[in-house]
C-alpha cells in the first residue's frame, strides 16, 4: 500500500475549493471529520474565508504551511487542471478530485479529462477520479466523502468496498450498515482517469485489517492489473467479490474464427475472472449475501453441502438450486443416515437434504443433532440449515446454534424464514451467517464452496503475458496461416494433430492419400476460404485413390465457384481420424485480458451451444481441468450414450499447449481448432484455423 498511502491513510490533507457551508458538497467532508475526530490535519483552500469550521483556511495552494499527503479538488470542471497543476507545484503526489463534467458527459469533458491527466503526469503525481464522492476510512475516523452514507459516524469492520459508481456504492454501503456489515473502506473511484478499481483493490489488501474486499465494476479498462489484484487477494486468502453490469469495449471487428465470435465480452469477464477466484455476485443482494458469510463463515474444504430443513419443499428447492450453482449435494454414508434414524422419526429423509419435518416444533433439540450428524458426515464440508417460524422455539434454537458454532469444526449457514429479529441479530453476533432467503443462503454457500477451492488451485504467481490486442487486429490487418505452417507451430508446443499433406493436383492427392493410409479426408486450401465447409471443399472418408481424384477435382471446381477471386494452393489430405467426443480449443487477444485461451464443446452446434470457458495464460494442468469442470456439460466428457470418457488430463495439457503458442506467438490474434477429437486414449486436432497480424499483406482480411 505504499504508493497510495497517502491517499487511503492520509496525514494531512488540503481540500482546494472548500466550503464554508457545511452542508455544501464542498463542506461537508470538513464537518464529517471534525465530528469523527480525524487525527490527521485538514487544510481547507478558498481565497474568500479565512477559517473554516474553526480551521484555518489558505487562500491558495501554495500558501499551504506543508506539503499535504493527499489533494482534494473541489473545484468547477474548468478550473480542476490548474488546481491539479498548483498542487503538483506544491510537492503533491496524490490529489482526489470530487469535480464532475468530465468524460461521462462527452467530448468536451472528455478533453478536459486529458488536460487533466496530462497536468498529473507533469508532476508525477496519481489521481483518484474525477467525478468520484470521495473516500471512508472508518478505522482512522475519516470520512473524507460527501456521500450520505457519512451523515453518521461510520463502523469499521473487515470489509474493504470499492466502487466505481459513486450513487450506487452509497446506496449499497448503506445496506451494508443496516446489515450491521462495518466497512473498513469504502472508496470511490469515479471515473478511473488515472488509478483504478484494481489500483485500490491492489492497495487495501495490503491492509491486514481488511478481510474481504468488495468492488462494483460499470466497466475494465486494465485487466491484468486485475487479474494481478485477484492473484493477491488469493495469495492472501482474501476473498474478492465483484458485481460488474454493463459491458467492456472489445471494439467491432467481425471475428474469422469461432474462439472470436464466441467471445463475447461479459463471457470472457465471467470465465476469466472465475479462473482467478474471483466470486461474481449477481447484484448488491447477492454480493452483500457472499459479504456477510465470508465474514461470518469459515471456508470450507473441497467437499459436497449438506442440506438440513423442516420442509420437503424447501430441501428440493435448496438441492436444485445448489446443483444449479455447482454446489454437489451427496448422499449421506450409510452410517450418517443410521445415526440420523435414530434421532428422527420414521417418516423423515435422511439421505440429504435431510427433513426433520414436524417433530422440530416438539423437540427442536432434533434439528442440533441433525446438523451435529451431518457435519460428521465426511462427504460434507459444509451444511445450510432451513427453517421458518419457529418462534415459541427460536431462544432454544439460538441457544443451539451458538454451541454448535463453537463446537463445530465444519461451517454451517443459516437460512430463516420469519425469524424473530432479535434471533436474527443474536446469530449474527455470535457470527453466524442467516438470511431469510433460500436462494439468498445457497448462493452463499456457493460462494465460500467456490472459494474453497480457487484458494487450492490457482497460480497465484501468474503474470500476464500482455494486455493488448495487436495493431490493425481488426480484419484489414490480419491474415489466415497457411495450413502446413500453422501446424509446425502447434506441433511444436505440443498439440497433437493428426498428419497432413498438401496436394497441388490430383496424382499428387493420391499418392499423399496412399502414404497416409486410407480412409482419408480431403479439404481445400485457401487463405481467402477460411470457412472450408461452406466453400463446399470438404470431402470426408475416401475409401480408395479413385474416389480421392474425382474428390480433388469437385473441390477445387466447387470452391472457384464460390469464389472466383478465392487463391487456392490446392487440397490438404488427412488420414481420417478414430471418432471420438467432438470440442473446441481456440485462442484469441482480448483489448482487456490479453490472450485468451478457449475451450469448450465443439462440431457443428458450437455456436448454438457455446458452452466454452476461456483462460488466461499461462497457467498449468491444474487450472486447465479447473475450467473444464466449470463447462455447463462437464458431465459429456465423462462419457454419454456409449461415447467413452474423455482423457481430461490430455485435454489439459492441449489447453496448456495453446498457452505456451499464446507466449511465443503474440503475432497470433485468433486460431480456432474445431473439431478436437477427444477420447480415453487423448486428444487430437482434425482441423485449424490460425489467424494472425498481416505480416506481408498476402491475405485479403
Amino acid at each position: 500500500m505504499t504508493e497510495l498511502q497517502g491517499l487511503l491513510c492520509p496525514r494531512s490533507i488540503a481540500i482546494v475549493g472548500a466550503s464554508a457551508d457545511l452542508n455544501r458538497v464542498s463542506g461537508r467532508p470538513i464537518r464529517n471529520l471534525l465530528r469523527d475526530g480525524y487525527a490527521g490535519r485538514v487544510m481547507p483552500v478558498n481565497p474568500r474565508h479565512e477559517r473554516i469550521g474553526g480551521l484555518p483556511c489558505y487562500p491558495d495552494v501554495e500558501s499551504l504551511p506543508e506539503v499535504p499527503d493527499l489533494g482534494v479538488v473541489a473545484v468547477a470542471a474548468e478550473r480542476a487542471r490548474e488546481a491539479v497543476d498548483a498542487l503538483g507545484r506544491k510537492g503533491v503526489r496524490l490529489a482526489m478530485v470530487w469535480s464532475a463534467g468530465f468524460a461521462e458527459v462527452g467530448d468536451a469533458g472528455r478533453r478536459l479529462e486529458r488536460e487533466l491527466v496530462a497536468a498529473a503526469r507533469a508532476h508525477g503525481m496519481r489521481i483518484c477520479g474525477p467525478n468520484t464522492l470521495g473516500l471512508t476510512n472508518a478505522f482512522e475516523r475519516m470520512p473524507l466523502t460527501f456521500s450520505q452514507y457519512a451523515d453518521t459516524p461510520v463502523t469499521p469492520g473487515p470489509v474493504a468496498f470499492v466502487s466505481q459508481s459513486g450513487a450506487f456504492g452509497t446506496a449499497m454501503a448503506t445496506s451494508a450498515r443496516e446489515r450491521g456489515i462495518g466497512l473498513g473502506y469504502f472508496i470511490s473511484t469515479g471515473n478511473q482517469c488515472d488509478l483504478s478499481v484494481a489500483d485500490v483493490v491492489d492497495a487495501v489488501l495490503d491492509d491486514p485489517r481488511v478481510r474481504v474486499v468488495v468492488a462494483y465494476l460499470e466497466g475494465l479498462g486494465d485487466g491484468a492489473a486485475f487479474l494481478g489484484a485477484a492473484c493477491k487477494a488469493l495469495r492472501l486468502r482474501k476473498p474478492l467479490v465483484v458485481v460488474k453490469v454493463g459491458r467492456h469495449a472489445a471494439g467491432s471487428r467481425a471475428a474469422v474464427s469461432h474462439t472470436g465470435s464466441l467471445a463475447g465480452d461479459d463471457a470472457v469477464f465471467d470465465s476469466v475472472i472465475r479462473q482467478f477466484g474471483v466470486i461474481r455476485a449477481e447484484d448488491e443482494e447477492h454480493a452483500l449475501d457472499l459479504v456477510a458469510a465470508f465474514v461470518e463463515t469459515p471456508v470450507p474444504d473441497a467437499g459436497g453441502v449438506g442440506l438440513i430443513t423442516i420442509s420437503g419443499g424447501a430441501g428440493a428447492m435448496m438441492a436444485d438450486l445448489a446443483e444449479e450453482l455447482g454446489l454437489e449435494v451427496p448422499v449421506l454414508a450409510d452410517e450418517s443416515q443410521h445415526r440420523l434414524r435414530q434421532v428422527l422419526r420414521g417418516f423423515a429423509a435422511t439421505g440429504n437434504p435431510v427433513d426433520v419435518t414436524g417433530q422440530v416444533v416438539e423437540d427442536v433439540g432434533c434439528l442440533d443433532q441433525s446438523l451435529e450428524i451431518v457435519l460428521d458426515d465426511a462427504r460434507v464440508a459444509l451444511a445450510v440449515v432451513w427453517v421458518q417460524w419457529l418462534r415459541p422455539q427460536a431462544q432454544r434454537l439460538v441457544e443451539l446454534l451458538r454451541a454448535r458454532r463453537q463446537q463445530a469444526a465444519k461451517p454451517f449457514l443459516v437460512c430463516w424464514l420469519n425469524a424473530p429479529p432479535d434471533a436474527l441479530a443474536q446469530l449474527r453476533d455470535a457470527g453466524i451467517f442467516v438470511t431469510a432467503s433460500t436462494r439468498g443462503v445457497i448462493q452463499a454457500a456457493a460462494g465460500l464452496a467456490a472459494f474453497g477451492r480457487h484458494r487450492h488451485e490457482v497460480d497465484t504467481g501468474w503474470r500476464a503475458l500482455g494486455t493488448q490486442a495487436p495493431e490493425d487486429a481488426g480484419p484489414a490487418g490480419t491474415e489466415v496461416v497457411p495450413s502446413l505452417q500453422a501446424a509446425a507451430m502447434l506441433e511444436a508446443c505440443g498439440l497433437p494433430l493428426v498428419p497432413v499433406r498438401l496436394a497441388t493436383d490430383a496424382p499428387g492427392a493420391v499418392q499423399h492419400a496412399r502414404a497416409l493410409g486410407y480412409p482419408v479426408a480431403i479439404k481445400i486450401e485457401s487463405a481467402d476460404l477460411p470457412h472450408k465447409t461452406e466453400a463446399g471443399g470438404v470431402r470426408l472418408d475416401l475409401g480408395d485413390d479413385a474416389a480421392v481424384a474425382r474428390a480433388f477435382q469437385d473441390v477445387m471446381q466447387r470452391a472457384s465457384a464460390f469464389d472466383p477471386a478465392a487463391r487456392i494452393a490446392g487440397v490438404l489430405v488427412q488420414r481420417m481420424a478414430s471418432p471420438g467426443t467432438e470440442l473446441v480449443l481456440g485462442l484469441r487477444r482480448d483489448p482487456v485480458f490479453g490472450p485468451l485461451v478457449m475451450a469448450g464443446l465443439g462440431g457443428v452446434f458450437i455456436e448454438a451451444l457455446k458452452d466454452v470457458v476461456f483462460v488466461a495464460p499461462p497457467f498449468g494442468p491444474a487450472t486447465a481441468r479447473s475450467a473444464i469442470a466449470r463447462l455447463r456439460h462437464a458431465r459429456i466428457l465423462e462419457g454419454f450414450r456409449g461415447k467413452p470418457a474423455v482423457d481430461v488430463d490430455a485435454l489439459a495439457r492441449a489447453m496448456c499447449a495453446l498457452g505456451k503458442l499464446a507466449a511465443r506467438h503474440p503475432e497470433v490474434v485468433e486460431l480456432d481448432l474445431n473439431p478436437v477429437l477427444a477420447g480415453p486414449d487423448g486428444t487430437i486436432a482434425v482441423d485449424w484455423l490460425m489467424v494472425r497480424r498481416g505480416v506481408g499483406g498476402t491475405g485479403r482480411h
